[in-house]
């Protein structure tokens, strides 16, 4: 497991450069097995040095990319595959190890609508954040053949939110679910924006 400050969703890329001593070795284990790890948010606590709470819902993660840099340390790009549930943290050994289980989460036949309300509004916050400055990662659009869950979760990973608000994503039950929430925290950072605007 790679506890970080950061929420990866499924489908999304994560670049990361790996000094510390255990997570070289995590990263050995890992190059030498199947090359999947496990990534969930530090709730509290520091990405260095050990002593963090963590949170129990992350991604199970593949490395893409794995480049070796000088003094030990590694280049590499992950791709979170699925969601995953954490049912028990055992000791580190020397980093953090854990037993999961796969949470896949359920459809509904209002997620194709509720995606496309997600995607308008996202789209709106971004314009709002755009004129104060802010530049978004990439344009919030569908693309050909989505299936909805894969654009749900490439919407959530687009959104001008807090690791906190992120996570609140990750832990919602159904694709439903989390394109309400999606709606109702983008909605608020527009509405923030345009007071921003508005001088208020």
């Amino acid at each position: 497991m790679f506890p970080l400050s950061t929420v990866l969703f499924p489908h999304a890329r994560l670049p990361l450069h790996v000094f510390e001593a255990r997570y070289q070795t995590l990263v050995a284990d890992c190059l030498a097995e199947d090359r999947e790890l496990g990534i969930v948010l530090i709730a509290r606590g520091s990405e260095v040095g050990g002593g963090d709470e963590r949170v129990e819902v992350g991604t199970r993660a593949e490395v893409e990319v794995a480049e070796p840099l000088p003094g030990g340390h590694w280049l590499l790009v992950v791709r979170a595959t699925e969601r995953i549930r954490v049912g028990e943290w055992h000791p580190d050994n020397p980093y953090p190890i854990a037993t999961v289980k796969t949470w896949p989460g359920e459809g509904s036949p209002d997620g194709q609508a509720l995606v496309g309300v997600a995607e308008v509004e996202l789209r709106r916050a971004w314009a709002l954040l755009s004129e104060l400055g802010e530049k978004a990662p990439v344009s919030p659009r569908s693309h050909p053949g989505d299936e909805p869950d894969v654009m749900a979760w490439r919407l959530c990973a687009l959104s001008p939110l807090g690791a906190l608000d992120r996570q609140r994503l990750l832990e919602a039950p159904t694709l439903a679910d989390r394109m309400h929430l999606l709606i109702q925290l983008v909605g608020e950072v527009g509405r923030d924006a345009e007071k921003m605007l508005e001088g208020g």
